[in-house]
């Protein structure tokens, strides 16, 4: 049987990547795929630089739609990523009759309903294995292992960029800003990192799973997004004293009321295997009423990891080529007639419980307003470390940090309380708030 064709927008480290594995491992994939698959036309602006990473026996072009008019190319691979040209050029793709792999996850988070709508008229699949925690397979294993359950909750360490910084400043007693720096020089943070340390890839990645999970349409615009910059050293070194780690992690449960999509820093306790995922590393923890607990570990970036999956895509794809498109796997688990419309709540109707950290007037007094207040607000304490004023502002200092852990409030009450405290004249500076997870 003839080799199935494909087309590769893009061949920078993750397209390179795929090229170079389809052509390493030909023969295993072959025999899992039934029939070969052949990368037979890439586009890339740079025309020198894709000729010299395919060698002979590929077409380069420079431009993508020669590639979306090839009556001989089957499936298409986009590569290129963000929100302009290659909305275009999938779009285009998809009306052309061709199947699209992609790692976008940035497309698919915010366009992925209209996207996804296109796909299923026009009988193609769209597959995005790639675009949520590089080579690990949590996308399939949420549309298809965990088929039979209902999905609970689940969170993620989602962002390599973001959990390499935290396990740096933990492990050195570093500020935010130093070890930034340092992710940059060694290449785990981009020049520009806004993207990553202000939450909006994890943001990205979480919105995807959550509509897989849960059967809802994807709705980026409602998720809450909270990054790493405000965190400091002092934080994560309290953090360890009570028992908990400090991550960013994206998170969607399944509520009474609807759907919380969130993602921001967390205490997890210490314990928990998610709190020991280190350096650039990813992980998913899924829980679900059949199965229990699951957890999904790897590799989140990088050029084989991501072209693990993408390879998995086309395998799939090259599979059911042939197949009656209503016997696909639907692209977000569900069929497209049976999703829900659970909404996503606003993040004050969120419930979870908090670490506070105050920096306040050492003198007597202070604690019991403090406490007061969150009496007053109904939000009961957890725990309360209060440090030597030398230990935090050397020896004659007037300031010290109070450090409250409390039990599960509304997000809302807890907003409130957080106003009332700051307006205390001996609270000193702004109060660092961070939710804490049990994630039991």
């Amino acid at each position: 049987m003839k080799a199935i064709q494909v087309g590769l927008l893009g061949i920078g480290t993750v397209g390179s990547g795929v090229f170079n594995v389809l052509k390493r491992n030909q023969q295993e994939i072959q025999r899992r795929a039934g029939r070969g698959i052949q990368i037979a036309m890439v586009a890339d602006l740079d025309t020198a630089r894709a000729k010299a990473a395919v060698g002979d026996g590929v077409e380069v072009v420079s431009d993508a739609r020669a590639v979306i008019a090839n009556p001989n190319i089957d499936i298409v691979i986009e590569l290129i990523g963000g929100y302009g040209i290659a909305k275009t050029l999938v779009m285009e793709a998809i009306a052309a009759g061709k199947h699209v792999v992609t790692a976008n996850k940035a497309l698919l988070a915010v366009h992925g309903t209209e996207i996804f709508a296109a796909a299923q008229a026009k009988g193609v699949v769209v597959a995005f294995e790639a675009a949520v925690a590089g080579g690990i397979p949590i996308i399939k294993a949420l549309r298809e292992g965990l088929t039979a359950n209902r999905i609970q909750w689940l969170a993620g360490i989602i962002n390599g960029t973001t959990n390499f910084i935290l396990s740096e400043m933990r492990d050195k007693g570093l500020d935010f800003a130093v070890v930034l720096k340092e992710a940059q020089r060694l290449g785990y943070a981009e020049a520009d990192p806004t993207f990553d340390i202000e939450g909006v890839d994890a943001a990205h990645k979480v919105t995807l799973m959550s509509a897989i999970a849960f059967g809802i349409p994807v709705q980026f615009d409602k998720a809450h997004v909270e990054g790493i910059t405000k965190l400091g050293a002092a934080d994560i070194k309290y953090a360890e004293q009570l028992g908990y780690r400090i991550k960013l992690l994206g998170i969607t449960k399944r509520t009474d009321k609807g759907i919380e999509l969130r993602v921001h820093p967390s205490l997890i306790p210490a314990k928990r295997l998610l709190a020991n995922v280190e350096g650039a590393m990813n992980a998913v923890v899924v829980q679900a009423d059949a199965v229990g607990t699951t957890l999904y570990y790897g590799k989140g970036a990088g050029s084989e990891p991501t072209a693990s999956a993408v390879i998995a895509d086309l395998v799939d794809i090259t599979r059911l080529h042939t197949a009656d498109p209503t016997h696909r796997v639907p692209h977000l688990a569900f069929q497209p007639d049976a999703m829900s419309d659970l909404p996503v709540l606003p993040m004050e109707q969120v419930v979870t419980s908090y670490y506070l950290r105050l920096r306040v007037a050492d003198q007597a007094g202070v604690l019991a307003k403090v406490t007061g207040i969150l009496a007053d607000g109904g939000i009961s304490i957890d725990a309360v470390l209060q440090r030597e004023a030398d230990e935090v502002g050397g020896e004659g200092s007037t300031q010290t940090d109070v450090i409250i852990l409390t039990h599960d409030c509304v997000e809302a009450q807890m907003n409130i309380a957080l106003a009332q405290m700051q307006a205390l004249p001996t609270v000193l500076a702004p109060i660092t708030r961070i939710r804490k997870e049990e994630l039991a």
